[in-house]
């Protein structure tokens, strides 16, 4: 029987609220209060949707090592934070070539997989498109004065969502016109614009606030955002259309999964850190 309080309960506008007020005051409380609380929320993060991209993948009958690929996933994090903290040199960086070889070494041994390589390459994806962003983020974070400036991270997450809410509420309303109706049929060119306009009111208030960057270099770091991060959003579409699924997953009621919420950072980050260290 269910409880009366749960979320569950709830609709799902309800829900998606209640999940958003709590994640954002965890996510945006952690990277303010200091570097190390942003490194273990974003490490539980990382860990979360990693293992999420790694189940998703054996619905669609791959075998990737899904503990020991986010093991490796994890100390790439740790290592780029801790570089960054100058906890511990760039040369430890070189462990993780032969840490990622081992995968190798492990298919070798599984006598029971048929498609030992396409096991390894899906291990390997997991790490490029979920473990390296996150570290990417943390390096954004660092990419002013060497020194960790919580405002790059929380301004990067403000625009994301405002965009995400912008275009989820637009949509709901006046979307008609289909922006990939083949990867995905309910997003709209309307909830876009609708999302991208969010996005733009939200990093002008922001940027008078978040003065770690100039104005300019905020309106830029949207830009990346609301393209990157729509073309993030539609990938995992594609992704999940592949094996047949809506949601990835069922950790953020009203919102889906892990990679549901982060898909738009997953991919806008490594432009953004691009960004930042060319400009």
């Amino acid at each position: 029987m269910k409880s009366r309080f749960s979320i569950s309960n709830y609709s799902n506008l309800a829900q998606r609220v209640i999940t958003a007020i709590i994640g954002a005051t965890i996510v945006v409380g952690g990277s303010i209060y200091n570097e190390w609380a942003y490194f273990g929320v974003f490490g539980i993060i990382l860990i979360f949707t990693q293992m999420e991209f790694y189940k998703l993948s054996g619905l669609d009958g791959m075998l990737p090592l899904k503990s020991f690929g986010t093991f490796l996933g994890l100390v790439i994090f740790v290592f780029t934070f801790l570089e960054e903290m100058k906890v511990i040199p760039i040369a430890y960086y070189f462990l993780v070539f032969p840490l990622v070889s081992m995968i190798f070494f492990i298919k070798l041994y599984r006598k029971s997989d048929k498609k030992p390589f396409t096991g390894i390459a899906f291990t390997i994806l997991g790490i490029f498109y979920v473990a390296i962003p996150f570290a990417l983020l943390t390096i954004a974070a660092f990419s002013v004065d060497n020194t960790f400036h919580y405002e790059i991270v929380v301004g990067c997450l403000f625009i994301l969502w405002a965009s995400d809410s912008g275009a989820y509420f637009a949509g709901t309303k006046f979307g008609k016109t289909k922006l990939f109706e083949r990867v995905s049929p309910k997003k709209s060119w309307e909830g876009s614009l609708g999302g991208a306009a969010t996005a733009v009111v939200v990093t002008y208030i922001m940027s008078g606030y978040f003065t770690v960057l100039p104005q300019w270099q905020w309106f830029c770091i949207a830009a990346i955002i609301i393209i990157a991060g729509t073309y993030g959003d539609l990938i995992e579409s594609l992704f999940k259309r592949s094996i047949a699924i809506k949601d990835s997953g069922r950790g953020l009621p009203g919102h889906g999964g892990f990679m549901d919420r982060f898909d738009g950072l997953l991919l806008s980050t490594p432009f953004i850190v691009a960004f930042l260290k060319i400009f």
